[in-house]
């Protein structure tokens, strides 16, 4: 599915949107009331936009979503989190600049 913008994905959609797809998929984990999530906000946007078709770029609220955000270990955010073939392959915590996550995405196959 070719989406040129973040995919809300939850608990209950996780294991279909994500650790299933067969491409390389970043997933936000983020919360509307910090300030570095929403500073991130603009870029995972950039991010859906220029990998379109290569990477599924998605966003999970922690605060609604506390299963995955506990399956996964976040205790801190923004975390950002790239599966690939329903496997993690690369964490960053923290605001990063966008480069760092376009090597994770290439990293994880997302290429041309």
């Amino acid at each position: 599915m070719k989406t040129n913008h973040p995919i809300e994905v939850t608990d209950a959609s996780f294991e279909t949107e994500v650790l299933r797809d067969g491409r390389p998929v970043l997933v936000d984990f983020w919360a509307p009331w910090c300030p570095p999530c929403r500073a991130l906000a603009p870029t995972i946007d950039a991010l859906a936009e220029s990998f379109d078709g290569r990477a599924t770029i998605a966003k999970l609220d922690v605060d609604r979503n506390p299963e995955t955000a506990t399956a996964f270990g976040i205790s801190s955010i923004p975390a950002v989190l790239i599966f690939r073939d329903g496997r993690e392959v690369d964490r960053l915590v923290g605001l990063q600049p966008r480069s760092r996550y376009e090597l994770a995405l290439e990293g994880a196959g997302a290429v041309a």
